[in-house]
């Protein structure tokens, strides 16, 4: 494996850990959650989740959808000025695909650094959830 091919390979899969780490409703075991059961409650908690989507609410438009914009205006001004670099030495094209690397990763962990978490949901998507299972009887206390 190339170690352009290992970088990128590399690069990916911290993307999919970060787009991986999704926060969740924490409920409190009030009377009617320990009536129910986890089983459930994660049902519960899955349905409002689709709810909230449907009704035009965004999961990712909070701190994760900023990481994934800084990441991609990363890697587009770094693809950008690697080009102009590279052109100079007489390899636009290896310079471009170091300068994406090197503006995607600063734009991913600029992000993460910065919201002090890398997913949390956007708060009218949160709102929504927690008024949903609210209204099925639950308490939530947080999300973590």
């Amino acid at each position: 494996m190339t170690s352009k091919l290992k970088t990128i390979t590399g690069f990916g899969m911290v993307l999919g850990l970060v787009a991986c780490a999704t926060y969740q409703p924490v409920l409190y075991p009030n009377a009617y959650y320990q009536t129910v059961g986890r089983a459930v409650a994660e049902r519960d908690i899955r349905e409002c989740r689709q709810l909230a989507e449907s009704a035009g609410a965004r999961e990712g438009s909070g701190s994760a959808g900023n990481t994934a914009r800084r990441t991609a205006i990363g890697a587009g001004a770094g693809a950008a000025s690697g080009a102009v670099g590279g052109a100079i030495s007489g390899a636009a094209g290896q310079g471009a695909l170091i300068g994406a690397a090197s503006g995607a990763t600063w734009g991913l962990l600029s992000g993460i650094f910065s919201s002090g978490s890398a997913s949390q949901p956007a708060p009218a998507y949160m709102n929504f959830v927690n008024r949903c299972l609210r209204e099925r009887g639950y308490e939530v206390t947080g999300w973590q």
